[in-house]
């Protein structure tokens, strides 16, 4: 049987309690988007200047590896660069979100992105909240100590020790190592779409889920404000009502709102992006790594040739916890998989029929035009490093290789559609 893989720190004591259920306030994540929205506004539209003004104000906590990081930059990290964006139910006095019942603050979306070192890809692999791990021993944002513990909940780890045992938890389950990370709350999402004048998203069929408030007809809507955190919120009412199902629907959002950031003309209007900008770092909390106006403008440089076929958003793989029914724990073969060519910088596709549980294709829009084939190549193993020059392929630094199509996810270049569901 599948069982959360040990890490390789010291373990604690299992605890096999279940964690205490509240109505569930869901997860956002435009953490993603909010992020590099941030980035393209700092280095492709505005000044360094203007990056300073953004970030003056913004809350920051120390990871505890500060010292480890490379002193290449984000912007040239030998290997890549990852970084953590994670999104708290964390709702502040006087917030426009009033639904759910508040008992502490969870990191229910945790997305880590790899950005390759020639800059070609952004991978944005998204960690499902009900995933089962053993947390190794972490330094909380407040300096407090906290001793490993086996099978714990994932969107316990923010509660628990903040940015800083949250990142820890990662690396811990990818063997990748993360210097970056920022936190944004259910407020930065709302305030974003309503820069951006709205996100357009399709469903199949009407979602109604009574948990979140949410309730829309087939076809596609522009939304922003409340109604566009009640989508990215919803779980009841997309797919089969899992978190799984929530994570490819937010994919689908997500997806929609690059598109129209990077091709959409958002970047040519700086007060836009300046308004964007605003609205993100406003309702975040960034490790100090990632606070420097420097370190963003060196990002957004290293962002701004992307195009929305070159991010590619993953579930990270998982199954059903065969010991807790509405949990899940890695899928050994195929987050292995994953790992391994995260590990190695490797550039990949996904298969064909990589679609989740909430998502499927937009069959009314044209499908993105394909690049050329890539060379055959077989995924790396698990365990392999990163190729210690860049250039052209070779027969031990392959150029793409393709996942399986056990690995669920799509580029931002594909039109999906939300799988609405009226069982909430």
């Amino acid at each position: 049987m599948p069982s959360p893989r040990r890490s390789p720190r010291t373990r604690g004591v299992a605890r096999h309690g279940r964690l205490r259920r509240r109505r569930p306030v869901g997860s956002l994540l435009t953490g993603l988007a909010a992020a590099l929205a941030v980035l393209l506004v700092s280095g492709a539209s505005l000044s360094a200047i203007a990056a300073r003004q953004l970030t003056s104000s913004v809350t920051s906590v120390a990871l505890g590896n500060e010292t480890s990081v490379p002193e290449e930059g984000i912007g040239a990290m030998p290997g890549g660069a990852n970084v953590l964006l994670i999104g708290s139910d964390q709702r502040d006095p006087g917030s426009a979100v009033d639904a759910g019942v508040v008992d502490g603050v969870r990191n229910d979306v945790n997305i880590l992105v790899h950005l390759s070192e020639d800059h070609s890809q952004l991978t944005a692999v998204s960690f499902p909240r009900d995933l089962m791990i053993d947390r190794p021993a972490c330094t909380g944002d407040d300096g407090t100590a906290h001793p490993a513990a086996a099978y714990q909940q994932f969107n316990s780890l923010y509660e628990l020790g903040g940015v800083s045992c949250t990142v820890a938890a990662v690396e811990g389950l990818t063997g990748l190592s993360v210097y970056y990370a920022g936190m944004i709350t259910f407020d930065g999402v709302i305030e974003m779409s309503n820069a951006l004048g709205g996100v357009d998203v399709c469903v199949t069929q009407r979602i109604r889920d009574t948990d979140t408030g949410l309730d829309l007809s087939a076809g596609t809507h522009s939304l922003q404000g409340k109604d566009a955190l009640e989508f990215l919120r919803t779980r009841h009412g997309v797919g089969d009502g899992s978190d799984l199902a929530r994570i490819s629907s937010q994919q689908v959002f997500l997806s929609s709102m690059m598109r129209k950031i990077i091709s959409g003309g958002t970047l040519g209007s700086p007060t836009t992006l300046y308004k964007l900008a605003s609205a993100a770092l406003g309702n975040m909390t960034l490790s100090t790594s990632l606070s420097s106006p420097d370190t963003l403008v060196s990002l957004a440089l290293a962002l701004k040739d992307l195009t929305p076929a070159d991010i590619v958003f993953v579930q990270y793989p998982v199954v059903d916890d065969p010991d807790q029914a509405g949990r899940v724990v890695p899928s050994e073969a195929d987050a292995a998989t994953l790992e391994a060519a995260l590990q190695a910088d490797q550039s990949f596709t996904l298969g064909d029929d990589a679609a989740g549980r909430g998502s499927t294709v937009d069959e009314s829009v044209p499908a993105p035009e394909a690049a050329a084939p890539p060379a055959e190549t077989s995924a790396p193993e698990a365990g392999a490093t990163a190729p210690a020059t860049k250039g052209a392929p070779t027969a031990t630094t392959p150029a793409t290789t393709t996942l399986p199509s056990t690995i669920t996810g799509q580029t931002a270049a594909e039109s999906t559609c939300s799988v609405g569901s009226s069982r909430g």
